[in-house]
């Protein structure tokens, strides 16, 4: 019998892809903003666009044909902001309430099992005691909890990612994480056996024409090239914004590695220049300062990514070319 899970936040389908790709039907997914990219990804799963707190799960448990207790899986890490309070009024602070609505959800389905993802941050926060209160809501709840931080380019993500996953079930089971695919080593891991290159090398040269399709002109060299394919023989959304003169002097003079404070000064852009000296007046030893914002980085080819930003086409560069990545 094909095992079962329900996706909350769940955005353009990051978890969904996962646990699809590992044999689960997703029964129904939830989103505040995301209906519109989500069902062009998983086109045969229900996906309603709703806030969390307004969901009626005995309802969407009638709609799915199945009673509490019998979804396999419930999935979706949802946002955490109340990291400066924690105890007796933990569940009060309005920043939780996203928290709550999914120990509530977890209180009306029932399932089996219950994974959830989020920021590292979730660990130091108030000294523990935010993720303290958080698992202490499971366990209340029944569930036999593992917590975990994972680092992503030990399981074949070529990209420097840090998440904490605690992953609870109803069954008694205990159980531990997979162990890690890849071999990683060195500081922060950047010594890997999958790498940027990895992700990249097999495409075809980036275009300024946002409307050019653009072909693979080359056989995929392996089994992970082939997997980012999907046996397509076009590529999407692989563009890139035009550099202006002085943005392209400050890339051109990056080496791999490199970001905004190994430029020379007349290239450091002028936000970075008063952050570096923002402090100088009170005294403060130079050491001690506030660091400037990295800004560009041109990356390292054979190295995991650095972890990918909404800022990433325009500061992350590419190891070899002077350009932004691309959205591909």
């Amino acid at each position: 019998m094909t095992p079962t899970a329900i996706s909350l936040f769940c955005g353009a389908g990051g978890c969904s892809l996962g646990f699809e790709q590992a044999g689960y039907s997703i029964l129904y997914a939830i989103d505040k903003a995301a209906v519109a990219t989500y069902p062009k990804n998983f086109p045969e799963t229900q996906c309603v666009q709703a806030n969390i707190e307004h969901i009626d799960f005995i309802k969407i448990m009638n709609k799915i044909g199945l009673s509490e207790g019998e979804i396999d899986i419930l999935i979706g890490g949802p946002p955490c902001q109340g990291f400066s309070t924690a105890g007796a009024h933990f569940w009060d602070d309005p920043r939780n309430k996203l928290l709550k609505n999914y120990i509530q959800a977890l209180k009306m389905i029932k399932p089996k099992w219950f994974l959830m993802e989020n920021v590292e941050g979730l660990l130091t926060s108030n000294k523990g005691g935010y993720v303290s209160e958080a698992v202490k809501a499971f366990v209340d709840l029944g569930y036999h909890i593992r917590l975990e931080k994972i680092y992503s380019q030990e399981y074949g993500i070529p990209q420097r990612r840090k998440r904490v996953l605690i992953i609870g079930n109803k069954l008694g089971i205990d159980f531990k994480m997979p162990e890690p695919t890849i071999k990683v080593s060195g500081q922060i891991f950047r010594n890997s056996d999958v790498t940027l290159a990895h992700a990249i090398n097999g495409l075809p040269p980036a275009t300024n024409n946002q409307n050019q399709k653009l072909d693979y002109t080359e056989e995929a060299i392996d089994e992970f090239e082939k997997l980012l394919r999907e046996n397509s023989i076009s590529v999407e959304d692989h563009y890139y914004p035009k550099v202006n003169a002085i943005q392209l002097d400050r890339i051109s003079a990056l080496l791999p590695g490199e970001s905004m404070k190994d430029l020379p000064e007349h290239l450091q852009h002028e936000s970075f220049k008063k952050r570096a000296n923002r402090r100088v007046a009170d005294g403060m030893p130079t050491e001690k300062r506030g660091g400037a914002p990295s800004g560009l980085k041109r990356l390292k080819s054979d190295e995991p990514c650095l972890t990918i930003t909404g800022a990433a086409t325009r500061e992350f560069i590419h190891p070899t070319e002077n350009r932004p990545l691309t959205l591909r």
